[in-house]
């Protein structure tokens, strides 16, 4: 698989990561390594549980924060304070921005393995003591162009349905063996990072040897 940017100047690939691992997750990116270099993302966790039991985690809060949870395979529970309870199947996602405070909980709906990325992002200032809003997307209303399924911000033909707190574009990318893809970062963009749920991928023509790559 194959992933190239279009830029005016050859980008450079500034660190590269497998994150850390505990249990089932896998944190990728935390506020004292890439979100540093990568704000407004500050944490990035892939989870992958492969256990027959059904693990839950119950309500728990968080405040001053947006996270956005992808389910590549699978399919998460959830509820949260909001009101809002229900199974979301491979391909969806919650977006749960908690501005002055929300509780919300879930874990693997059915037997079976799942995997996915949870995305956390900073708001600022003027929503970090905002309203909460929580918002599931089943996958067939998820906007796409071409192999991009649009989960934040806009790129062709595609703008998520979901309102970003910043200027940013996160997209999910399915590629098959050989296929390849290619990106048109916006103009005002400086900072491009990729994660890789599984297989391997060749970013501008180079490995980035790790599951999260930089530039």
């Amino acid at each position: 698989m194959t992933l190239s940017t279009t830029q005016s100047a050859p980008s450079r690939i500034a660190r590269r990561t497998r994150g850390q691992t505990h249990g089932p997750v896998t944190r990728l990116m935390s506020p004292s390594d890439f979100g540093q270099l990568l704000k407004p993302f500050v944490f990035l966790d892939l989870f992958d549980q492969s256990r027959k039991a059904v693990q839950w985690f119950g309500l728990h809060p968080h405040s001053g924060i947006a996270t956005l949870t992808y389910v590549m395979e699978g399919n998460v529970g959830y509820e949260d304070t909001n009101g809002a309870t229900g199974l979301l199947p491979a391909g969806g996602i919650e977006w749960m921005r908690a501005g002055a405070g929300v509780w919300h909980g879930g874990g693997v709906g059915e037997p079976g393995r799942t995997r996915g990325f949870q995305l956390w992002i900073a708001l600022p200032p003027d929503q970090e003591l905002g309203a909460s809003e929580s918002i599931y997307q089943a996958p067939e209303a998820i906007r796409r162009d071409g192999l991009a399924r649009m989960l934040l911000g806009s790129y062709g033909t595609a703008t998520s349905a979901i309102k970003a707190p910043s200027p940013i574009n996160y997209l999910a990318v399915r590629l098959k063996a050989g296929e390849r893809w290619r990106y048109q970062p916006p103009a005002e963009h400086t900072v491009l990072w990729v994660a890789i749920g599984t297989g391997s991928v060749h970013g501008a023509g180079r490995d980035p040897g790790g599951r999260v790559g930089g530039v």
